[in-house]
């Protein structure tokens, strides 16, 4: 019964045999099409002129088919100019065209050399590809200039009406398009880079993503939900690395009453400890500010997240609560049983009988934070794409992507995590903590909804959640105390057991994959490639792509960030140097340089038939199949 109802809804898409026929036989062309190119990227953090440089190059795609498409035809200099061309059309136009004299000839040979590139594109590409990928004025037109051999005449009728620079622009998107055939975004879009909301933008402009949310991520939907600890995390973090122009400027989100507060509060305070990292171009007056907001902002943070630790007992954070331990007459406190100095005993706004209760200013504060974030219109709809392009886990092609691990036992068989008083582990605490994700935007019961709130904010900083996977969030020891002894935040076991085939080979059973042909794609811990540590673990079962693409990172991993690519040719691992900047890209035809390592590679051209996407197709093709034949036997009436 159910199969007949599918076949009748079915009918409605494809009403004849004709048009199921032709659908079918589109399929199979598409199945034997070469494998659509993968980018897999972490922790971008804000990055959004290298994200940008690494996107629209496809990590070196484009070089690859400038070269396949043109061989000698182009001089080096020719070839890294129509390469900037593509990756900044606008840009490189008015940089180019400066000289008027030269534009009839420049636009001339610039459409050509663009119709050569998607020309050979099409050895790979469908020509519905190329439809869907250009604007609908330009599609009709695109494949009648591919047909003839010197189009001049239509040429010479776009540079007259002035049409050629728009027709530039969608050639270059449609190139771009076809070259990358998915993105994985292995999460970490937001904090410490200035232009998060920037990366945003870019992915909504891109059907064909997903997103594994990471930590930094989570948190900012935290915050957009009005979740306080969320809300102080990301102020003060922005504070930190001198990026609260994204809250103030980039969202609209109204900070001068916490600047008034914290200027008043904090007015003769040197606040020790509360530097900013990075190093942050502000004015001497700006960066007193910033660091004045920056405590007002850890001192809130310590005390809403008590509030949510009392709520919220099965978290287990009750160690985390540390005001109430200081002891102003020795300057010191008790972490873990030890006694520490502290490096900063000014707290004008702790009342030490009651050492978390908000002060009524505390308390304008945090209500105006709340209503500026649950109000922002950008915020709210960048924090939609991420709720709807994202999941905590994507399995794609043999490929388990999620952003940081799964918690382990130090024996390497799966952690038990309680949350509200149940507990789940490996891929049922996934699919739980994905529901309460999911919860906090949409339930309808308020009490579900507060419950998936405030799991955010544990995801955050939580011992058992499989965005963080660290004994502890140190914020207030790396405040308050010197000794690193008491900074140390404890990794989960699985770290120590990458190496380790059994143990992995467990995690893609729990995941139900094949051991013998999975991988893990995974993020979040910058891997120290200066120090000699290698990204690909385990003979290839894990491959960790945080290269530290955020600046603050670089000094620690020693390159700009990794992008996993994989194609019909196999898989390799790209490290990137920093970026020279989006104006010497475009003036000098300078890109992110890159260094590539094959992970592996086919003994043939993967095609379309062989992927994930494949099956997909393989099911509708047999769907359509039955479809024809209850036509033909009469069981539903084609409608002719």
């Amino acid at each position: 019964m159910k199969k007949a109802r599918y076949l009748e809804l079915l009918s409605h898409s494809f009403p004849t045999s004709r048009q199921a026929t032709t659908a079918i036989a589109h399929y199979v062309g598409e199945l034997s099409l070469p494998k659509p190119t993968e980018l897999y990227i972490s922790d971008i953090h804000g990055e959004y002129e290298a994200f940008a440089n690494i996107l629209r190059t496809g990590c070196g795609s484009l070089q690859h088919a400038i070269e396949n498409a043109f061989g000698e035809s182009l001089t080096d200099q020719e070839k890294a100019a129509l390469t900037c061309l593509i990756c900044y059309p606008q840009e490189k136009m008015e940089c180019i065209l400066e000289d008027e004299e030269e534009s009839v000839s420049w636009y001339e040979e610039s459409i050509s050399q663009l119709l050569v590139l998607v020309d050979y594109l099409l050895l790979t590409h469908s020509n519905q590809e190329l439809t869907e990928a250009l604007p609908e004025e330009f599609a009709a037109l695109t494949q009648d200039l591919l047909s003839l051999d010197y189009p001049t005449e239509i040429v010479s009728s776009l540079i007259s009406t002035n049409t050629a620079p728009d027709y530039i622009e969608a050639l270059c998107l449609a190139v771009r398009t076809l070259l990358v055939g998915k993105l994985h975004m292995v999460g970490d879009v937001y904090d410490r880079g200035p232009f998060p909301e920037l990366i945003m933008d870019e992915l909504a402009n891109s059907s064909r993503i997903d997103i594994q949310w990471g930590n930094h991520d989570i948190v900012w939907m935290g915050a957009a939900l009005g979740q306080r600890g969320c809300i102080a995390h990301v102020v003060r973090n922005c504070a930190r690395y001198g990026n609260l122009s994204i809250l103030s400027d980039a969202y609209g989100i109204n900070l001068l009453p916490l600047a008034n507060f914290a200027l008043e509060a904090y007015k003769d305070d040197p606040c020790v400890g509360y530097g900013l990292k990075g190093n942050p171009n502000l004015s001497p007056q700006e960066l007193g500010l910033t660091i004045k907001i920056q405590k007002a902002m850890a001192i809130l943070q310590f005390k809403v997240e008590a509030k949510h630790i009392d709520d919220n007992p099965s978290f287990n954070l009750e160690d985390r609560k540390l005001l109430h331990k200081i002891n102003l007459e020795t300057n010191t406190v008790e972490v873990d049983g030890i006694e520490y100095e502290i490096t900063d005993p000014v707290f004008p706004t702790v009342d030490w009988t009651d050492p978390y209760k908000l002060t009524d200013k505390e308390e304008a504060v945090m209500c105006s934070l709340e209503q500026a974030f649950l109000n922002c219109e950008k915020l709210q709809r960048h924090m939609a794409l991420l709720l709807e392009k994202g999941s905590l886990y994507k399995i794609e092609n043999n490929t388990l992507m999620y952003h940081a691990c799964v918690p382990l036992n130090p024996d390497g068989t799966l952690k038990e995590v309680n949350i509200y008083g149940k507990t789940y582990k490996g891929k049922a605490l996934f699919d739980a903590v994905d529901k309460y994700v999911r919860d906090a935007f949409t339930a309808k019961d308020p009490e579900s909804r507060k419950r998936g709130c405030d799991l955010l904010w544990y995801l955050w900083l939580g011992e058992g959640s499989p965005l963080f996977a660290k004994s502890k969030m140190a914020t207030f020891e790396i405040y308050l105390i010197e000794d690193k002894a008491a900074r140390k935040e404890v990794k989960n076991s699985y770290y120590s057991l990458l190496e380790d085939a059994d143990v992995l080979d467990a995690i893609f059973e729990d995941f139900g994959m094949n051991p013998e042909t999975a991988r893990i794609v995974c993020g979040h811990t910058p891997v120290k490639v200066k120090d000699g540590e290698d990204p690909v673990k385990c003979g290839g079962k894990v491959i960790i792509i945080d290269g530290g693409m955020s600046n603050a990172y670089q000094s620690t991993t020693g390159i700009a960030g990794f992008t996993l690519v994989s194609d019909a040719k196999g898989i390799r691992l790209v490290s990137h140097q920093p970026f020279v900047g989006s104006v010497a890209a475009i003036r000098e035809d300078r890109w992110v340089e890159s260094t590539e390592r094959i992970i592996s590679e086919t003994d043939h051209t993967l095609q379309v038939a062989e992927t994930d996407a494949g099956k997909h197709l393989k099911k509708r093709i047999a769907d359509l199949e039955k479809l024809i034949s209850a036509y033909r036997k009469g069981k539903i009436a084609e409608q002719i």
